[in-house]
């Protein structure tokens, strides 16, 4: 199955959480988060969990851990933190629980932001990988490189994702009684 039969094959509506990082904004100042959760309900998604958390690591992994321990979202979609200021630590909290990394989602989002920002584009450290059944997408915090990697690169592919995610998804073919992965 190319990839457009696997796109078509994908859940229509992807179960996500949304996590701001922020030590200063709220529901009423957090216009990222507010984006992310416009984007996904115009695109038919259904919004399980929204929060604003701290730039704390152990905060940020607990609320990871308790998303995946719910097996309920397929999708995170987390945004500031990303930078290399020194308060900036989400990336490592993030990329030390991904089993397998989207290395090419940190690298596209790089690339199109620098036609935007230009050199400034190599200071994020936006990465995406798969966690316990879910993709987490962490992308930088301004409403700019949100709605770039929202609109570029998650929404066009979340549902091909997270149906190879899904048990007996259309990443898994059936022979017999037991399941074997597609390659």
């Amino acid at each position: 199955m190319g990839h457009r039969e696997h796109r078509r094959a994908g859940p229509a509506s992807v179960p996500c959480a949304v996590v701001t990082i922020s030590d200063t904004r709220d529901e009423s100042t957090d216009r990222s988060g507010a984006l992310i959760l416009r984007a996904l309900r115009k695109a038919g998604h259904t919004v399980l969990d929204y929060r604003i958390l701290k730039d704390d690591p152990p905060r940020i992994v607990r609320h990871l851990r308790a998303l995946a321990a719910g097996q309920r979202a397929r999708a995170v979609h987390r945004s500031g933190g990303t930078g290399i200021a020194a308060r900036d630590s989400t990336y490592e909290a993030v990329s030390g629980l991904l089993e397998k990394r989207l290395d090419g989602f940190g690298e596209i989002f790089r690339a199109l932001s620098f036609r935007q920002v230009g050199a400034a584009a190599m200071l994020s450290r936006a990465v995406a990988g798969l966690y316990r059944g879910m993709v987490i997408f962490s992308m930088p915090g301004s409403e700019d490189a949100v709605r770039l990697a929202m609109t570029r690169l998650i929404l066009p592919e979340m549902g091909h994702a997270a149906g190879l995610l899904a048990p007996g998804g259309h990443g898994t073919r059936q022979h017999g009684r037991r399941q074997t992965r597609q390659r």
